[in-house]
């Protein structure tokens, strides 16, 4: 009677040893599906096709922030007070930072004439090669040498590009991680030219 009870739980754990790992066969699979799925759709949403991300509406105020300038002087956010201002954190050797430059420079050379300003803070480069860069792209707008990481800490955020839409009151109401396209900026940051 022992050894029979013995043979039976020993074929008791063999069979729920089976019952995983056909569970766990059969969730891998079911993972693998859902992950290609999501893949897939990934390739094929506008905002990833076109090279940008959906901002992230926020309420808060910007933060005090003064920084030397590509030309050698000391600029502050609070220079732009009665502006709509987007704060773009980037670096010459990030490659989305890259791509997404030109259209920046497109947006605001539209409306500059809104009383808009970009405020371009460069993370860590020396000047000179932040003035290369400056030049390749012909960016119009003020460019800030961040060599301690202030603006990255005064946002909360380390990975590049960032930007940070600051309306005409001083409160950021939104932020993105990652690159823009002009129809994310002509959806988003353009209503709020005509608001005081």
């Amino acid at each position: 009677m022992g050894k029979r009870a013995e043979i039976r739980n020993k074929r008791q754990k063999e069979k729920r040893n089976n019952i995983f790992v056909v569970v766990a066969i059969v969730g891998a699979f079911l993972i693998f599906l859902a992950w290609t799925s999501l893949s897939a759709n990934k390739t094929t949403t506008p905002t990833t096709v076109e090279g940008s991300v959906v901002p992230v509406e926020v309420n808060y105020p910007a933060p005090e922030l003064t920084l030397g300038t590509v030309n050698g002087q000391n600029d502050s956010l609070a220079n732009y007070r009665d502006k709509v201002v987007l704060v773009n954190n980037w670096a010459t050797w990030c490659p989305p930072c890259k791509a997404e430059m030109p259209t920046l420079v497109d947006f605001y050379n539209a409306h500059a004439s809104e009383n808009f300003m970009i405020v371009a803070i460069e993370a860590g480069e020396p000047q000179a090669e932040v003035q290369k860069f400056v030049d390749s792209f012909q960016m119009p707008f003020p460019v800030w040498l961040d060599p301690n990481g202030k603006s990255l800490q005064a946002f909360r955020n380390g990975t590049l590009p960032n930007s940070y839409v600051i309306d005409r009151t001083g409160t950021v109401r939104y932020t993105w991680t990652g690159q823009i396209n002009r129809a994310m900026l002509e959806k988003y940051v353009t209503p709020l030219f005509g608001q005081n």
